[in-house]
């Protein structure tokens, strides 16, 4: 196989220490798709690339993968694969999977895998549908805050025995997102009807280079309220987070229920609302 580097190598090298004993499909899909690299700019980002007859079509991914500082993140991809009558897709020497990568085809700033090849069931005999895993690990390095945003989607074929393989990119796309938090809390608890209440909170989200959770600044949030016997919330105001991500602001108190900050999300992370905090009103 040939050695993976650069940017490509990120998704073999950050495997957990469980996963690392020995090659893995992982470490030898990245190790195919870096070896390649250096000829992607000769081939379009949709067309098959490589020396195996298999081409890939009809792939699923999820709108946004949300990861946050510690969890291992699975996400499952489905999609079609078309290969050639010399093709033993069940032959042990045989691997599939999935990959999302971020940037170009031709030069991708980074790129995930899966732990382990799809699985695969034929629908013909040149055709069939396959299931497999993006694993993303972000305690392991393999994402920076600048990888948040927009990823595209492609597939990959290997043979172990013959080191042929088939990869095809712009099948798809993914947001991979930094996982987001919000807090609030309305006091005092309970309050004089006609009194002033203040309600403070905080929006933050991963950060994948530290491993923390950091407040995201100068984001538009609302402030919702819910009666105590109803299911909606009406929004009340829209305030920005500060410089720590921190929000303050002040409602005059008029009937129980529940108030909460509500974040509608951007193409880097999440919506995400606040559980309500109940404010009993007398």
């Amino acid at each position: 196989m040939a050695a993976v580097s650069g940017a490509l190598a990120l998704s073999a090298l950050a495997v957990p220490a469980a996963q690392a004993d020995g090659p893995s499909y992982r470490e030898e899909a990245a190790a195919h798709l870096a070896a390649s690299h250096s000829a992607r700019s000769a081939f379009a980002a949709g067309d098959p690339n490589g020396d195996l007859d298999v081409s890939f079509s009809n792939l699923k991914i999820t709108k946004a993968v949300k990861v946050g500082t510690t969890n291992h993140v699975s996400t499952s991809v489905t999609y079609t694969i078309t290969h050639g009558a010399d093709v033993d897709i069940h032959s042990e020497d045989f691997a599939t999977g999935p990959f999302i990568y971020k940037g170009a085809f031709a030069a991708p700033d980074n790129l995930l895998l899966g732990d382990y090849p799809a699985i695969c069931t034929s629908t013909s005999p040149t055709t069939a549908t396959c299931t497999g895993d993006i694993d993303v690990y972000p305690a392991y390095g393999e994402l920076i805050n600048s990888d948040a945003g927009s990823w595209k989607a492609g597939g990959l074929a290997l043979n172990f025995a013959t080191e042929e393989f088939s990869e095809q990119g712009d099948l798809g796309t993914t947001l991979v997102q930094r996982y987001s938090r919000q807090t609030v809390n309305a006091s005092p608890e309970p309050v004089t009807k006609g009194k002033t209440i203040t309600v403070t909170g905080k929006l933050s989200r991963a950060n994948w280079e530290d491993n923390e959770y950091h407040g995201y600044t100068n984001q538009s949030v609302k402030l919702q309220f819910r009666k105590k016997d109803s299911s909606t919330y009406t929004t009340i105001k829209t305030l920005k987070t500060n410089s720590t991500g921190n929000l303050k602001t002040t409602v005059t108190a008029s009937t129980d229920g529940y108030y909460r900050f509500s974040f509608a999300g951007t193409t880097t992370t999440p919506a995400v609302n606040a559980a309500g905090d109940f404010v009993d009103v007398r």
